[in-house]
């Protein structure tokens, strides 16, 4: 993971279902989803140029790296009852003392596959694939009408 960290300019996390990340100019993240796999988030553009960087880091260990940018795109749930809304599909406990800033897991929103990361007390970022970007967009904005 230090080879992978060094490549994307941070620290990547070994402890299941946390994040790691930068700051500006180059905001990347690592989530990691799984004891071998972690899911890197950069700046639209930064696909290319981060896989490589990656393949040339880790050219001596053995590893995969996919570029998976055209798959999914990213939902922001922010505010105050931010928590709710996402509740409203999703059964996990998104409480900040169960799912505390930076955990981050694959979980469901209604009948939707996402990977859900909180960034912020009242702020979530939500991946979901491509195909489903139009449901969990109208799911989410129905639970916020009827909070």
């Amino acid at each position: 993971m230090d080879a992978a960290g060094a490549a994307l300019g941070l620290k990547i996390s070994a402890q299941p279902c946390t994040s790691s990340t930068t700051r500006a100019p180059n905001e990347r993240a690592a989530l990691w989803l799984g004891p071998d796999e972690q899911l890197v988030l950069a700046p639209v553009g930064d696909g290319e140029s981060v896989a490589r960087a990656l393949r040339e880091s880790l050219a001596a260990l053995p590893h995969s790296v996919v570029d998976v940018s055209h798959r999914q795109i990213a939902i922001e749930v922010s505010g105050s009852l931010a928590q709710n809304v996402l509740n409203a599909g999703c059964p996990l406990d998104l409480h900040i003392s169960a799912f505390p800033i930076g955990m981050c897991t694959r979980t469901i929103l209604g009948k939707c596959d996402i990977v859900l990361w909180r960034t912020g007390a009242e702020t979530f970022h939500v991946e979901v694939w491509r195909s489903f970007a139009a449901y969990a967009s109208q799911f989410l904005a129905e639970a916020g009408e009827t909070l």
